[in-house]
């Protein structure tokens, strides 16, 4: 599979209790040691390196950590999320959801009741929560269209769930159900080919956008051989995220290799400029729609009448300018 492995969700492992470091003989709040939430601590060099979504993870596993009930706490929404590993676009909440059926129950700061369908949970790292398929609909139905297919892209991808999960999950909401348009968009977005956060993001943008369908992880080559894969394409017109992944230069390099990487990259854009127009945009551009319309405007992508994303055998080309020419009918 192209792209990167999916990093390993957070081991709730390395939670320490602040009692259990005091009765060592350890004062987590002399150093080395991070505050994950109160009375929960882990080591500083491990919080270091963590991602958002592990830390996020964190938080949901050390608040399960101090939690004492009768029934136990299903965890749904973005703290299920986050135990799974899915992607986040916007920033992950300071509270955790857990799922109750059937009845209304008061929450708190820290924690926050999700009102859904009894669901059978599955137990990851000790915690249970909602199934994957699940998770990217309640994701769909109580928040933003480009988290629920970030989620969902990487779900497909890394076989966390199939696309028939998905349209179960969907099949099962009532007709008017809350957010039921909403899931069922992300069940139709939802595309394994979609390598990173950045890219699904980028993707929900040129849908809203009324951009035409681009072609994901299309192969690029010239008369030296394989340039490489493009993240996205339509007829003459190459896209690429510029995400930190993609210049390749890893975390502590020295310059001399830093520089390696970047000049890799330009002979890269400069094979690849010679074969179409090329886009590039950061993360700002996407999160911002006008800014990534421009960029795509200037390539020769523009919105057109029928940009093909759900129909069936549309080639993704239409409606792109040619390379040279005046803006797409």
């Amino acid at each position: 599979m192209l792209g990167a492995a999916a990093p390993l969700p957070f081991d709730p492992g390395t939670l320490r209790l602040a009692s259990d470091l005091r009765r060592s003989g350890i004062e987590p709040s002399r150093g080395g040691w991070h505050h994950v939430r109160r009375g929960v601590w882990v080591d500083a060099g491990v919080w270091a390196g963590l991602d958002p979504t592990q830390r996020y993870a964190a938080f949901t596993h050390a608040t399960a950590l101090l939690r004492r009930l009768d029934e136990p706490l299903v965890c749904a929404v973005e703290s299920a999320a986050a135990v799974w590993g899915l992607p986040r676009i916007e920033k992950w909440p300071r509270h955790v959801r857990h799922l109750v059926t059937g009845r209304h129950v008061r929450g708190s700061a820290l924690l926050r009741p999700h009102l859904g369908e009894e669901v059978e949970p599955v137990e990851v790292h000790g915690l249970l929560v909602t199934p994957v398929a699940r998770t990217v609909v309640d994701l769909a139905r109580s928040g933003t269209l480009v988290t629920a297919v970030a989620a969902a892209d990487h779900a497909l991808r890394h076989d966390l769930c199939s696309a028939a999960d998905l349209a179960e999950e969907v099949a099962r909401l009532r007709p008017r159900a809350h957010g039921r348009v909403r899931a069922a968009l992300t069940r139709d977005l939802a595309d394994p080919l979609g390598m990173s956060p950045g890219e699904s993001l980028s993707r929900v943008q040129m849908f809203v956008l009324h951009l035409p369908r681009p072609t994901l992880q299309h192969p690029m080559s010239d008369e030296q051989g394989q340039i490489g894969v493009v993240d996205f394409w339509w007829q003459g017109v190459v896209g690429e995220f510029d995400g930190r992944m993609k210049y390749g230069v890893r975390d502590g390099a020295d310059p001399r290799e830093a520089a390696e990487a970047l000049w890799r990259e330009k002979k890269r854009e400069d094979r690849l400029r010679r074969q179409a127009a090329v886009a590039r945009w950061t993360w700002r551009d996407a999160m911002h729609p006008e800014l990534l319309a421009r960029v795509l405007a200037a390539a020769g992508v523009r919105p057109v009448a029928r940009p093909g994303w759900f129909d069936l055998g549309a080639g993704a080309s239409g409606g792109v300018a040619q390379r040279g020419s005046g803006a797409a009918s």
